[in-house]
């Protein structure tokens, strides 16, 4: 096996170390919030050179960008359940629980920080939105494509996730299965 291939290998040295320094900096964000910690701070939670993050993602907000993304997509997938009321249900469900979960309000705070930070943190605010709302798009056109009256993405941000994002921001929580459910019948 040659060194090319052995950087490719799935959950080696490279997927260990992406989550080390996706962990340092969601710990990093929990502490202190956002806008408080450097790459340098980063790396050293991490245990890694300052020059493997600048290699990997370029620069802070590009990996917060990253981590935010990775988050979301792992722990709330797209669903297919078959039909856009049950897609919208099980999808806004598991935001809940990402957002409420141990370390959801950091999250939260980095999606808002990196909406507003500047033209690196406007750029990564705007790759972060356009990853989202593709994803969000797919299941749409889903539901289109089974006959289904689907609403446009950015009236699931506004009428689902916002709500529940503003929640969370003002300590408003829990957000209970009713709620959730009521904000989808709403849209639909």
């Amino acid at each position: 096996m040659n060194e090319r291939q052995r950087a490719r290998r799935p959950g080696g040295r490279s997927a260990r170390v992406g989550a080390e320094v996706h962990q340092a900096v969601t710990d990093l964000i929990s502490e202190r919030g956002y806008g408080h910690f450097t790459v340098s701070e980063v790396a050293a939670r991490a245990g890694v050179a300052d020059s493997s993050i600048y290699r990997r993602w370029g620069n802070l907000e590009t990996l917060l960008t990253d981590v935010a993304l990775t988050r979301l997509n792992a722990r709330s997938p797209m669903p297919d359940t078959g039909s856009l009321a049950g897609d919208l249900r099980t999808y806004a469900a598991q935001v809940a629980r990402e957002i409420t979960g141990p370390d959801g309000l950091a999250l939260v705070r980095l999606a808002v920080a990196l909406s507003s930070n500047g033209e690196q943190g406007l750029q990564a605010g705007e790759d972060l939105r356009a990853e989202r709302t593709r994803q969000l798009q797919s299941m749409l056109d889903r539901a289109r494509d089974r006959g289904e009256h689907a609403p446009d993405a950015f009236d699931v941000l506004d009428h689902i996730l916002a709500p529940m994002y503003i929640r969370v921001l003002f300590g408003m929580v829990p957000l209970t299965p009713d709620y959730i459910d009521g904000l989808v019948d709403r849209l639909l």
